[in-house]
């Protein structure tokens, strides 16, 4: 297959060659025990990638439950250099979870802290041997790097959803989609060799273990942080002078309401945004803030990787774009009917070509219902992911996301959607917003808004009136002191739906 790739390196290789990219003697990991150079990286990914084979032969599943250790950081391309499938599992997952995760996947091995192990209970783990993350430390003969000519399309992971809509389902990545992704971020971010990157996401989403392939790719630095609160990742800012900071909105909502220094983050050259779109008014308080860093704005969804971003030159200009396909990638919005929708029309986004992931682990049956053949209208053809989300292409050909057709609020014959509705919120004055359906007699659905601000409702609807039509504006209001995110950072649409009956 013909990969469309504006950047260097379209050829996929083994995954653990990224560790081969950097420049020997430039850091490539900054944590609590110390730093690595890239050569100590190289190094440190083949002893680790020894161990494993101690306990795994090529083929098994080797899991991972660990917070931002060096262990958790050099895993992903320790795995892939044993030649065994990584199962990371997000650190504020609780035991139900990962007893599922654990069984579902067959994992081997589990590798963790002492007391993560003693939560589990007779059964949790049952076929996998539980590890010490400490037993693995040490010095060994490090196993060497794979051949260039080694097969990239192999399996390499299995990447588990969250689970905040049901039990948790494995994505299965190869090496090719693990490779390509990260140096195609590495290219349209244009990461450098001497950037910073700060990784605050979860190593276990695959936004978050982007910011460690990617920064790896580039022969960059990355600094992992399991922070507490949103000023420790202000000070780490400034401390270590981060040239790249990641997040997902309600991160963003958190870091704009930290305690930033009069002189901002001038270290700061990028700042990027997925896991949902950025308000208006979010976008317009991250460029006030970090005025010289470029936003890029984001989509994506784990079963591709990531599928667009915006040219931040066109933030200011476009705020509630979500751009163009990202290198890689084949970005199409598809009408009910399969053909390609035209410009202005809604439709669902397909993406196909050699990102898209190779389906659920063991579950072929939601594997058929989402890995279904690209559309007639595809260059690429093959095999495409069909997101369920609905968006638009402009005349411009920039993108815009409408939102979930499983979210979409169906109120007295009208579409409503839920992105449109809290961005209206954020807007007039509230410091988060989720809009929910609620079963009504009359009209339906109606739309029940969940907000975190000051409690005035009266001010808050009347400022969405004059904004929004009045099908759209919330007929119920309530607010909250916090919002509940899931492990992944994002607000948990779910569990708000189950508290307030929606």
């Amino acid at each position: 297959m013909q990969v469309p790739v504006n950047g260097p390196d379209p050829v996929p290789q083994r995954l653990d060659r990224l560790a081969l990219r950097g420049r020997g003697g430039d850091p490539a990991l900054v944590d609590r025990t110390g730093a690595l150079d890239h050569a100590g990286l190289n190094r440190a990914v083949g002893m680790l990638a020894a161990m494993l084979l101690d306990h795994a032969t090529i083929g098994d599943r080797v899991a991972c439950w660990l917070p931002k250790t060096r262990t958790a950081c050099l895993l992903p391309l320790a795995c892939a250099r044993a030649g065994v499938v990584h199962v990371p599992i997000n650190p504020l997952l609780k035991r139900a979870q990962v007893a599922h995760i654990l069984a579902d996947s067959g994992a081997v091995l589990l590798i963790s802290q002492p007391a993560r192990i003693a939560t589990l209970e007779p059964g949790d783990a049952a076929g996998a041997v539980l590890i010490d993350e400490a037993a693995l430390s040490g010095e060994r003969t490090p196993l060497a790097a794979s051949r260039p000519d080694a097969d990239p399309y192999a399996l390499a992971q299995i990447l588990y959803t969250s689970g905040s809509t049901g039990r948790p389902k494995g994505v299965m990545l190869s090496h090719a989609n693990l490779w390509l992704g990260a140096v195609s971020v590495a290219h349209y971010l244009g990461l450098a060799a001497d950037d910073r990157v700060l990784a605050l996401l979860p190593l276990s989403f695959d936004y978050g273990q982007s910011q460690l392939l990617a920064t790896w790719a580039a022969g960059a630095c990355v600094y992992p942080l399991d922070y507490l609160t949103a000023g420790d990742a202000v000070k780490a800012v400034g401390r270590h002078g981060i040239t790249t900071l990641a997040g997902v909105p309600p991160l963003w909502v958190q870091l704009v309401e930290a305690g930033w220094p009069e002189t901002g983050a001038p270290s700061l050259r990028r700042i990027t945004n997925t896991g949902g779109r950025l308000s208006i008014p979010l976008v317009r308080r991250l460029r006030t803030l970090f005025p010289a860093a470029r936003l890029f704005s984001m989509y994506g969804l784990t079963e591709a990787f990531r599928s667009t971003y915006l040219d931040p030159a066109l933030i200011d200009r476009h705020p509630d774009s979500i751009g163009v396909a990202i290198p890689c990638a084949e970005v199409l919005v598809v009408a009910a009917d399969g053909t390609i929708a035209a410009d202005g029309a809604a439709g669902e986004l397909v993406h196909a070509g050699p990102l898209v992931a190779g389906g659920y682990w063991n579950d072929p049956e939601r594997t058929a219902l989402r890995f279904r053949p690209a559309p007639a209208g595809s260059m690429l053809g093959g095999t495409a992911v069909w997101s369920g989300d609905t968006v638009m292409r402009g005349a411009d050909g920039l993108l815009r996301f409408v939102g979930r057709d499983d979210e979409m609020i169906k109120s007295a014959g009208n579409r409503i959607s839920p992105t449109e509705v809290e961005e209206a919120a954020v807007a007039a004055g509230a410091a988060e917003a989720v809009a929910l359906a609620l079963a009504d007699d009359r009209l339906g659905q109606s739309v029940l808004l969940i907000a975190r601000g000051d409690g005035d409702t009266a001010r808050l609807l009347a400022a969405m009136k004059r904004d929004l039509p009045n099908f759209m504006v919330p007929q119920h209001v309530v607010w909250r002191d916090d919002l509940p995110r899931n492990a992944n950072g994002k607000l948990d649409r779910a569990a708000l739906k189950q508290d307030h009956g929606a």
